[in-house]
Formats: structure tokens, sequence, C-alpha cells
């Protein structure tokens, strides 16, 4: 090949070689990076674990830096306390948040309701619904059907307590929700029907009403609509681009996982059992080592899911009791009357433990039912073994040794030693006693170690 034609064609490569990052970084340029979605799923009763998995899934989408944090949710409500603390953390987010009701037939009831309402953009899939976000009391609300009567003239009596607390509780509530509508620009009105009659929406009619923004199909829908979208963040208000996003779940890590399960209060219960049996247990076989080991960690497990939860110190203390009666029945058996009021203790204090409206945050009686059988049985197992006990015979100190025969060994002027049980012992008795003859015991003179015996033969 001439070389002028070789110089010709290294030429051009090195043109197109040097060409090559500029049009690729032009291209770049052109169409920017790939938009990133980040989705955390949210499902069952809103509680401590929830409220950690979407503070973890918030600082997870600020760190990568994504476009927008999809919580797709499904929830019949929850803690009031953990309710606040998501609403804090979207409220906090630098990362647009939307609040996408999944899948078809699932809802947002109660928490759900604020949860939708603190998000940047509210969304719906087909067949969802939304609202029924009253603070439930025990007694019922203030004014409802079977509350006092009414007095003579049409006077309404003075409010009781527990109505006062539940109209409180209810006013913060509206004050909540009304200002995350403002903040949004969404229906203030419907959301304190939500709160203070506990209404409710589909998904077409809460799109029609501006409860929500969006009804979409799926997640791809989602993100398609949501595309141009300006949604208020903590950064200020910005603009969505989520058209084609990229998609990236984040699922709940293992610590979450488990404070989801020991968060559930008939499992903390348990657990506290566990370790206080399992420390009693312990304590009256000292060495065995595992059931102190077990019942500690049990315990410990127990009262962090229960510090977590809204307590009824009361309800602890009295169970508390309960426990510490039971086990004094154990080591200084009063037959039964410690069991009884530890007992009666226990189930008071376990029926007021949690101080939660919310059905999932509430101790089953079939829990308390089961732990107060389990505690009897044992109580009368207890009680048992004490009054077996007294039926036995003596098998140790000096009542034992009365009536045994032993040996003599050596024996001068009516006093010598005796063997007996594999020992050996003073003695006193006749002087006609020899060695190597059998001799009854009459009794043990405590006071010198002395055992004092007669001929067995006469």
């Amino acid at each position: 090949m001439p070389l002028r034609l070789r110089l010709f064609l290294f030429t051009l490569l090195a043109i197109c070689g040097a060409a090559l990052p500029l049009a690729g970084q032009d291209a770049g340029d052109g169409g920017g990076e790939t938009p990133l979605a980040i989705v955390s799923t949210v499902t069952g009763a809103i509680g401590p674990a929830t409220a950690k998995q979407i503070a973890d899934a918030v600082a997870a989408a600020e760190e990568r830096e994504a476009d927008v944090l999809v919580l797709r949710i499904d929830t019949p409500g929850g803690l009031v306390s953990s309710t606040r603390d998501i609403v804090s953390s979207l409220l906090a987010s630098n990362v647009p948040v939307a609040a996408y009701v999944w899948p078809p037939g699932g809802h947002a009831a109660s928490a759900g309701t604020y949860i939708v309402y603190a998000a940047g953009v509210a969304a719906m899939a087909p067949g969802t619904n939304i609202g029924a976000a009253t603070p439930v009391t025990m007694g019922g609300m203030p004014g409802a059907p079977g509350g006092e009567p009414q007095k003579e003239g049409g006077e309404k009596p003075a409010p009781s307590n527990e109505e006062a607390l539940s109209k409180k509780a209810t006013n913060d509530a509206v004050a909540l929700i009304v200002s995350l509508a403002e903040t949004h620009g969404r229906n203030a009105e419907w959301a304190e029907e939500a709160v203070r009659e506990g209404a409710s929406l589909g998904a077409r009619k809460a799109l029609e009403d501006g409860v929500v923004e969006i009804v979409a199909r799926d997640l791809d829908d989602l993100l398609a609509q949501m595309d141009g979208r300006e949604a208020v963040t903590a950064a200020g208000t910005k603009t969505l681009a989520t058209a084609g996003a990229r998609v990236e779940h984040v699922e709940p890590g293992f610590l979450i996982e488990v404070l989801a399960l020991i968060s559930n209060p008939n499992v903390a219960f348990i657990l506290m059992l566990i370790g206080v049996y399992g420390i009693i247990f312990e304590l009256s076989n000292p060495g065995s080592i595992g059931p102190g080991v077990l019942g500690a960690i049990c315990l410990l497990l127990g009262l962090y899911a229960l510090n977590e939860l809204p307590l009824d110190y009361t309800g602890l203390a009295l169970i508390l009791l309960g426990l510490g009666l039971m086990a004094a029945e154990a080591f200084t058996p009063a037959f039964g009357a410690l069991g009884a009021g530890g007992m009666i203790a226990f189930i008071f204090g376990a029926a007021i433990l949690v101080d939660s409206d919310a059905p999932e945050f509430q101790l089953s009686w079939w829990t308390i039912g089961s732990a107060a059988i389990a505690s009897a049985v044992l109580i009368v197992a207890i009680i048992g073994y004490a009054l077996a006990a007294m039926r036995r015979p003596v098998v140790t100190g000096a009542e034992e040794l009365a009536g045994a025969e032993a040996r003599v060994l050596e024996w001068n002027d009516g006093a010598g030693f005796v063997h007996v049980r594999g020992e050996r012992w003073h003695a006193r008795g006749p002087e006609s006693l020899a060695p190597q003859s059998t001799v009854r015991i009459e009794k043990l003179d405590v006071d010198g170690l002395t055992l004092v015996v007669n001929d067995a033969r006469g």
C-alpha cells in the first residue's frame, strides 16, 4: 500500500475516534439520563415497623437521588403515633413522594388517608377506596347512638371525660388532615368529612372531587401520568420527569420484618411471658443456664416491642405484679393464695395493657385466656407438688436417722462409734454392747452430734 494512502487512512481513523466521544456526549445531553423511581409497598396495619420502613425508603430515595418515591398502599389503618411519624417523614422528604392506593380492591382507610394526603402526588387504582379516617374510641363517638340522653327541656348534659377526649382527638385529626390538604391543594372539605363523619370514596369519585390527582391502572400508567406534574417537597416544588422511568423496589429489611413481627402485641406479650417464666425456672434451678439465657432474650425483646406500642402502664404494672405473685407461689407455696391473687392481677393487667383503639394492636382474648390457663396449670402443679412433698417420708436429717439400724465399730463404757448409711458416728447407749453388734438408733443428740442407740435385739 502506498505511503500516501496509509497516511490518509490513519488520519481518517483518528478523526473518527475523536468524534465518537463527542457524538456520545451529544446524544446523552439530548436524551438525558433515565429517570429513577423508587417503589416501596406498604400493606397491613400501620405501626412502628411501617414508620421505619417508610423512613428508610425516603432515605434510600434521597441517597439515590431518585426522581420520585412511590408508596403503594393497602392498609386498614393503625396507630396514631406511627401515622404522625410517617407524615413527618413524607413532609421532610426532598424527593417527590407519590402515594398510590393499590392493588384493585385495596384501600387506604383511617391512617392510610393521612398518608395519601401527606404525599406530593395522590393516586388510586380502579376499584380501591379511601377515607373512614375517624379516630375510634372505645365508648363511641360523642353524640353517637347509645350516648347519654338529653336532659328535660332539650338541654344537653355536660360532656363526659371520654366524650371530651374523643372530641379533642377528632379536632386534632381534622387540623392535621386539613393542613395536609391545603399544602398539596386537595379537597380539604371532604378530608374533614372523612375524619368527622367517616366518609369514604371510590377511585373515580375521589378523582372527581379533587381528593386524588390520578387514577392509574398500574405502576407504568402512574409514572406516565405523573410526568410533567408538580409536587411539593421539603426542597420546594419540583416538576416530575417520570415517563419511562427505571423502577427499583425497596423491600423491608430483616430488622423491619422482625420489628413488624414482635410489634404485634400478642407476640410481644407471649415473648414477655416466656422471658419471665424462663428467668423463674433459672432462679429455681441455678446452673441450668439455657432457660435463663432464653428468658432474658425473650423478656428484652418483649419489653422493647411493648415500648413501641401505646401502653397503659397500670396494665403493665398489674401484669408484673401478677407474675411476681405467681413466682412467689412457686418459691414459698401458700396453697393458692398468692397464685390466685397473681392470676387476677395478671388477667386485669393484660386486658388493659395496650392503650389503642385499633383492633390490629389490641391483645386478643384468646391470647390472654391461653396465658391465664397456662399460668393456672402451673400454679396447680406447684400446689400439687407441695402437697405431695408433705406426704412423703423424711429422707434427711435427725428424723430420718431415728429407727435406723447401725453396726457397732468400737465400744467402751456405754460409748463408742457406730457405722450407719456409710458414715461413722459417735454414739452412746448400753454398756453391754460389743463391736460388730447391731443397734437401733433412738434419736440424734444434735448438740453433741451423738447418736443415742439401743440393742436391736432388745
